[in-house]
């Protein structure tokens, strides 16, 4: 493994037969952060350590990347639902002693604690999320423009084994590709952290599990929204939405009206950078995060 993060330490534990992997660190109350594709918990190694001597950290591989499990989907992709990966968040944290604690989460992660706050709202203090609007909004409203950006999220959804294949065929190519395609391209990105993304990405099944997360979001994922949206059901935690300003969600959604129809707080704005938060703007992100989880009224 990389040397990333070399200050926290690795954990590793099961939840159902599925391993996750993760760091902890840091000191005071308990924050979850979570990735996004086509990442690891390696996105977080600007930002940890601004946040550590205010918070104790815990950062996992979400299922189905870095060095978690890849689980067998199961009918209807069910094991990369992410009210499973929720399951497995929430367990982490338990593993730890944190019966309540708050969220940060960018891409990916954002809707695995979306789900987390939907699904266990006792456990959720307060989550930020990164660069997403609701996953049944954004279905619902794709266009031209953002189909074209977010291509990948129609690649992987089809019948297997097509996209598992090409992204077999050259794994880093596919990484390079998707990262790069973005506002400031590869840029961003530490060599150390993108050799990571890399490693994680040519890893056995690696392949198939991305492409089992996205099938799950465009199935059961989104059949579980829409029974929160006709039960009525609405977040009841501060939630603090960030998008890039150079990025696409912000450009195609109206990505504060669409969280307030799904929550009751809800706060956010633009930062001055594209998708990849974490590893373009993590001074930026820090403030935001210490004034957010650290304000006594929250």
């Amino acid at each position: 493994m990389t040397a990333v993060l070399d200050d926290f330490t690795p954990f590793d534990l099961q939840r159902d037969g599925v391993r996750i992997h993760g760091r902890r660190g840091g000191q005071g109350a308990p924050l979850l952060l979570l990735h996004g594709h086509p990442q690891t918990h390696v996105i977080w190694h600007r930002v940890a350590p601004l946040l550590a001597a205010h918070f104790t950290l815990v950062m996992i591989d979400l299922r189905g990347y870095g060095d978690s499990g890849r689980p067998d989907p199961g009918e209807r992709h069910v094991a990369y639902s992410k009210r499973e990966m929720a399951l497995d968040a929430l367990a982490a944290m338990r593993h730890f002693g944190f019966d309540r604690f708050d969220v940060l989460a960018h891409d990916r992660g954002a809707r695995v604690a979306h789900r987390l706050a939907a699904d266990h709202a006792s456990a959720v203090h307060r989550l930020m999320l990164l660069d997403i609007a609701p996953t049944l909004a954004m279905y619902e409203g794709t266009g031209e423009e953002f189909a074209r950006a977010y291509w990948h999220w129609f690649f992987l959804i089809q019948p297997p084994p097509l996209p598992e294949a090409l992204i077999e065929s050259d794994p880093a190519r596919y990484v390079r590709s998707v990262m790069g395609g973005r506002h400031a391209g590869l840029a961003p990105f530490a060599p150390e952290a993108l050799a990571e993304y890399e490693r994680c990405m040519a890893l056995p099944g690696a392949a198939q599990a991305l492409c089992e997360d996205y099938r799950a979001s465009a199935g059961i994922d989104l059949d579980h929204d829409r029974a929160d949206v006709a039960a009525g059901m609405r977040l009841g935690q501060p939630l603090r939405v960030l998008w890039g300003a150079h990025g696409i969600v912000g450009r195609c959604f109206d990505v504060l009206a669409l969280w307030r129809e799904r929550a009751n707080a809800v706060s956010g704005g633009a930062l001055p950078c594209g998708h990849y938060i974490p590893e373009e703007a993590p001074e930026a992100l820090a403030r935001e995060a210490l004034t957010f989880f650290k304000d006594p009224t929250s």
